[in-house]
């Protein structure tokens, strides 16, 4: 059995989520002790259980302390990953419902999934656009782009938003089994072609996403770039607003966003996505900060070396690279200088 220091690092929801894929990958029994031990609210919060029970399903796993506020847990699978048709509701996990965010349990079970014989067909219900985690937008535009260019093919499909607190998002995913995964090379990322947005809205009045792209354009066309961005009414069942923001360059693409609240103007929210934008743009590096941990899962697994330059070295970064080590599937190497990362895989 591995035993997993949940504490360790930033000590975050991101050491279960990985050690729970590579769990399910491997077949090998973990141990997670003082599990989020570094946040406010340690141990599981509802999204972290619904990924350890989604986790679970995939692989027939035995799980001992799967519960709300649960900090160890132990995880045996029981068989290889097998595809399905699965669906998961995040709102299931905590009584009166949750926005949990459902881009979490989809990057738990994602790998797993795109390894195994044939195809998966998953329904995700929950938070979809939720602050401290992925939009649903960012693993549509960024994410998902990206692990194509290792191997794996996913069709996503948006049917809902799913707001902080109400949640009540809903997406589907197709996932390709059989995956071979490659490395991917990103030191340089070449011209930036275009910057894509979409401005959202949902249960709100159709000026607002309106301001919100055109606040974001004058922003960015007065930093010599052209934007396009499109605004949008969508499907949502409760108020809820977003900014987000692609860069597509040569050779890769990063992502960008803010969220509306009450009180705060979508002037603002338009100001804060372009910040976060065009302080990335300045840095020259192909990869952002989030994709930077998001992409050494797949790398560990993938059949060649990798190695791609970021924009900031981050604790979730360092943490993550941890967790794989853990399990003897990759050396990860980071240059912090450079902010070079490189990762070689095992050979057996």
């Amino acid at each position: 059995m591995i035993h997993i220091e949940g504490s360790h690092g930033e000590g975050g929801g991101q050491i279960l989520r990985s050690s729970l894929s590579l769990a399910s990958i491997t077949g090998k029994p973990i141990q997670i002790n003082h599990i989020r031990a570094g946040r406010q609210k340690p141990g599981l919060a509802a999204q972290h259980l619904t990924a350890v029970r989604a986790a679970a399903a995939i692989c027939h796993a035995q799980v001992r302390g799967d519960a709300l506020g649960s900090m160890t847990l132990e995880f045996i699978p029981g068989s290889s990953v097998q595809a399905g048709n699965y669906t998961f509701d995040v709102s299931e996990a905590r009584e009166g419902g949750s926005a949990g965010a459902t881009t979490l349990v989809l990057q738990t079970i994602l790998l797993p999934l795109a390894l195994a014989s044939s195809n998966s067909q998953v329904t995700l219900r929950g938070g979809t656009h939720v602050s401290h985690s992925p939009s649903m937008t960012y693993i549509e535009f960024v994410y998902l782009p990206m692990l194509y260019k290792m191997g794996v093919q996913v069709e996503a499909k948006l049917n809902a938003w799913g707001w902080y607190p109400q949640g009540g998002g809903e997406v589907e995913f197709l996932i390709s089994g059989g995956t071979n995964l490659s490395g991917i090379n990103l030191v340089e990322r070449g011209d930036l072609q275009q910057v894509q947005g979409l401005a959202v809205v949902t249960e709100l009045p159709s000026h607002i996403p309106q301001r919100m792209a055109s606040r974001a354009e004058n922003l960015l066309r007065e930093a010599q770039l052209k934007p396009n961005i499109q605004p949008l009414r969508a499907k949502g069942i409760a108020p809820g607003a977003g900014l987000f923001l692609t860069n597509v360059y040569e050779n890769s693409v990063a992502g960008f966003g803010a969220l509306g609240r009450l009180g705060l103007p979508a002037d603002k929210v338009a100001s804060m996505a372009c910040e976060e934008l065009l302080k990335f743009h300045q840095t020259g590096a192909p990869v952002d900060e989030h994709l930077a941990d998001q992409l050494l899962l797949p790398a560990a697994l993938a059949s060649q070396r990798s190695e791609y330059r970021v924009a900031e070295i981050s604790q979730h970064l360092t943490t993550n690279a941890w967790v794989i080590e853990q399990f003897g599937l990759a050396r990860v190497t980071v240059d912090e200088d450079e902010k070079i990362v490189a990762i070689e895989p095992s050979c057996d």
